[in-house]
């Protein structure tokens, strides 16, 4: 299979090389869509000076289970109908965290064109659960 692969690329280099091409401009493209990706220490920094607000988008259970402290929880599939909930903060950064970074991009999208300043956390809840940062219940 990857001598086919390999077999393939080197007969149809022009076309390899543009398969390439459009990938990274997919991979560009999709990282930038969401807004600013946030470290963990940069999530810590915002919240602590009062200068952000964390809106956790999974579902209630997950969201049960353990969380940032002070996270808001409206799951993914109710933002665009609960936003009005998050008007009273939008003199702050809204923080998105999801499990592993798959929604927070699209929702931080919808922030932002509704007037919020929005940024996510890279990698999700994954990613602050990683860093061994503490969750509440």
């Amino acid at each position: 299979m990857l001598a086919n692969l390999i077999e393939f690329a080197t007969n149809h280099y022009v076309l390899t090389a543009c398969f390439a091409f459009l990938l990274v401009l997919l991979i560009v493209t999709e990282l930038r869509k969401g807004g600013k990706s946030l470290s963990s220490r940069e999530l810590t920094a915002l919240v602590n000076s009062d200068q952000a607000v964390v809106l956790d988008v999974r579902n209630n259970k997950d969201f049960a289970s353990g969380h940032i402290v002070g996270a808001i929880n409206i799951p993914f599939d109710k933002v665009a109908s609960r936003m009005v909930e998050l008007d009273k903060h939008k003199a702050k950064t809204v923080i998105v965290v999801d499990a592993m970074g798959q929604h927070a991009g699209s929702v931080a999208r919808e922030l932002q064109k509704a007037g919020f300043t929005a940024a996510k956390l890279g990698g999700g809840i994954a990613s602050w659960r990683g860093d061994n940062l503490p969750v509440v219940k």
